[in-house]
């Protein structure tokens, strides 16, 4: 879509704003929306920051329960996030309410569309200089004081609604082609575990006699397999860190690779990344898997694994799995995916979910011989490779979405392009 520009322009002198409209002006933001902090104890509608999506301001239900006071809000008015701005978090209010913990909470002047300056916060160039502000290292949050001297574009109150109408035009239908694409790779993420779950559950030959397993998880299987509990299938050891607090820096900044359930990722099937080091004395209180260990997570993301290619340390929350001799290492790879689903059945609840050594080991699944254990590694390398790659395709088309997005709304809300013939009397009404 090729869009026109504005006739004549003028320097702002705000150098994320540029060159502005001529008939634009550039107010101070505490000029153009009024910061509310009267507290209250009504409890209506409480929205907390879970409640906002990050960049598209869209309101999130969910069944948390908030204590404490909030800002009371009325429909109109902007939440803002000031904690972590970089997460963009700004939902225009469609109904009264309360906003309870860390917003600023907006209300537009006279001269000012709400909606408008929604998609001003929203634009990146903003997002980066509020979030440039912060103060506090753990919990970085925007202070009004900074933010409301921001100068920020002011059109015309008929411009403002023109621009909010079209960019809810076309955003709507740019998230409705990411929403598509999300869909899509959703899709594709359960038949490849299906693929995967099929090919170790089953075997490759249809027609080969099967056998009741005696496992829930497992059904039918090929009558010449065996059914045994992972202990046989690999040795598991737990990784291990004693020193708590776990983040004192006197153990970490040394040479040695130390891999934690973040770095595991559920997407690449090797490590090939790790954040964080430790010394001599970090080393002295964890434990080291060699190359070639599969290893899992077994709190945050469990169940998530990778093989190990070269080295490293490792805390207690993963373990380690080194295949016996009549197990293939992608073999077992392929399995402990299979086998996420019933591992999360039997994870253990206390503050977080996480599963312990003795219950991943008495897990059963099924062993075939090993040379059909190749042949399935060949067999879903092969099948994969068609799932990853349209899901990578995927991806990549909901970043160019988002980037477009971004674009659009910035080029609006600065005045890069005139939206005013582009918007019919019912959008902007």
């Amino acid at each position: 879509m090729s869009l026109p520009p504005y006739a004549e322009y003028i320097d702002s002198g705000v150098e994320w704003l540029g060159a502005l409209p001529a008939h634009w002006t550039a107010p101070v933001f505490k000029r153009t929306v009024r910061l509310l902090t009267e507290k209250t104890e009504r409890r209506e509608s409480p929205v907390a920051l879970e409640n906002v999506e990050s960049g598209t301001g869209r309101f999130i239900q969910t069944e948390t329960k908030f204590e404490g006071e909030g800002v009371a809000f009325e429909a109109g008015d902007i939440l803002f996030g000031k904690l972590r701005p970089y997460l963009a978090k700004a939902w225009l209010a469609d109904r009264a309410g309360e906003a309870v913990g860390d917003f600023h909470v907006l209300r537009p002047m006279d001269t000012t569309i709400g909606r408008f300056s929604q998609y001003v916060i929203l634009n990146d160039s903003c997002i980066s200089i509020i979030d440039g502000s912060t103060f506090g290292a753990k919990m970085p949050r925007a202070s009004w004081d900074f933010m409301g001297t921001m100068r920020v574009p002011e059109p015309p109150l008929s411009e403002q609604i023109a621009i909010a109408a079209f960019l809810d035009r076309e955003t709507g239908k740019i998230d409705a082609l990411v929403a598509e694409q999300e869909k899509l790779i959703a899709l594709l993420k359960e038949k490849r575990q299906t693929v995967i779950s099929h090919a170790v559950t089953k075997g490759l030959n249809p027609d080969a006699p099967i056998k009741p397993s005696g496992v829930e998880w497992l059904g039918d299987v090929p009558a010449h397999w065996e059914v045994k509990q992972i202990r046989h299938f690999a040795e598991v050891l737990r990784g291990k860190f004693t020193h708590r607090p776990r983040n004192d820096p006197a153990f970490y900044d040394g040479p040695y690779p130390f891999i934690q359930t973040g770095d595991i990722t559920g997407v690449s099937r090797t490590i090939v990344d790790f954040k964080q080091t430790l010394n001599e004395r970090g080393i002295s209180v964890s434990r080291q898997f060699p190359k070639g260990t599969l290893v899992m997570a077994i709190a945050a993301n469990i169940g998530d694994v990778a093989i190990l290619d070269f080295p490293a340390y490792f805390p207690d929350s993963i373990v380690g799995l080194l295949p016996s001799t009549q197990i293939d290492l992608m073999f077992l790879f392929y399995l402990m995916l299979a086998m996420k689903q019933p591992m999360l059945m039997t994870a253990t609840v206390s503050t977080q979910m996480n599963l312990n050594v003795d219950q991943i080991v008495s897990l059963n699944a099924a062993s075939p011989p090993i040379a059909e254990q190749r042949s399935m590694v060949l067999f879903l390398d092969r099948e994969l490779v068609a799932l990853d790659t349209l899901t990578a395709e995927a991806v990549n088309a909901i970043t160019l979405l988002k980037e477009r997005r971004s674009a659009l709304i910035s080029a609006a809300v600065t005045g890069q392009i005139d939206v005013r013939g582009l918007v019919s009397r019912a959008e902007a009404a």
